[in-house]
């Protein structure tokens, strides 16, 4: 099973100016939640408990009053700033005494899955042992999107950032399970024209091996990119339709914790003290007095 997970939080967040002058991208709220949250949730979902967060210079201040350490999660977590975006492979460089000689999976700080089936895929997705997955999402815009073809065994046969010309409706969403040689991979890439390191050009290294598989997000999941204010209003709007439905609460992170069987209601408490008096709280009180 992969122990170890990446949350790459940095990016300056410019299609949301002026909203990120200020504060960084991923802790604006996604309804009731801060947005890291979300990634969150889905590593500890795949019951990764030792997690590095990659902000920008000068935020982390902001980070650790709203995510301390992970211990009323009975999580680990580690912080790690970068003085600038150099594209995503660049978080295994700077991750590379992190993950050690273990493998890794790697989520974007600004990116939504929600599905009924979707613990037991990353889960599943885990487990992996050689080469590197990608998880898969269909779009009605292909071409806004880094997009991937696949055969009948889910390798992935070609990859495409942005096709002018259509080769597949499936997008490349931002979470990513990797073998220990991600790091050797990231370390050769060159920068591309606009001076950062191409994801693309680190999954081609293992297409080029035949070790790239993909995983599908299938028609009852969602994956949202919250990168411009349109998007994250969507999403914000799409939590708040289906927590206030259904009557739970989508990236509890106690929850989750909890569930997994890593805290007991002690933690609760503590954490309902560190929140006070909001609705969040709410739910966390109900959790241990059902």
């Amino acid at each position: 099973m992969i122990k170890k997970g990446i949350i790459l939080a940095g990016g300056k967040g410019t299609r949301m100016s002026p909203l990120t002058k200020a504060v960084n991208k991923q802790l604006l709220p996604i309804y009731d939640k801060p947005l890291i949250f979300y990634p969150l949730s889905i590593l500890m979902l795949a019951k990764i408990r030792d997690i590095l967060i990659i902000v920008n210079k000068g935020q982390l201040n902001q980070y650790k009053k709203i995510i301390p350490d992970g211990k009323k999660l009975g999580i680990k977590i580690t912080y790690l700033e970068q003085d600038k975006p150099r594209g995503l492979p660049d978080a295994f460089v700077i991750g590379e005494k992190f993950i050690g000689k273990e493998n890794v999976a790697m989520i974007l700080g600004d990116n939504f899955f929600y599905g009924q089936n979707l613990t037991s895929k990353l889960l599943d997705n885990a487990k992996i042992k050689k080469g590197a997955r990608v998880i898969l999402h269909k779009v009605q815009k292909p071409e806004l999107y880094g997009v991937a073809k696949i055969n009948k065994k889910n390798k992935i046969i070609s990859i495409k950032e942005k096709p002018k010309k259509y080769l597949s409706d499936l997008a490349i969403t931002g979470l990513y399970f990797f073998d220990n040689n991600v790091i050797k991979y990231s370390k050769k890439l060159k920068p591309s024209k606009r001076g950062e390191l191409e994801i693309t050009d680190l999954l081609n290294q293992y297409k080029t091996k035949k070790q790239l598989s993909a995983d599908l997000i299938g028609r009852g999941g969602a994956w949202l990119d919250t990168g411009s204010i349109e998007d994250f209003y969507k999403t914000s709007m799409f939590v708040s339709a289906i927590e206030n439905r259904q009557g739970f609460k989508i990236a509890c992170l106690e929850e989750i914790a909890l569930n997994n069987k890593w805290i007991e209601s002690k933690h609760i408490n503590q954490s309902i003290k560190f929140y006070g008096i909001c609705d969040y709280s709410k739910y966390l009180k109900n959790l241990i007095n059902k």
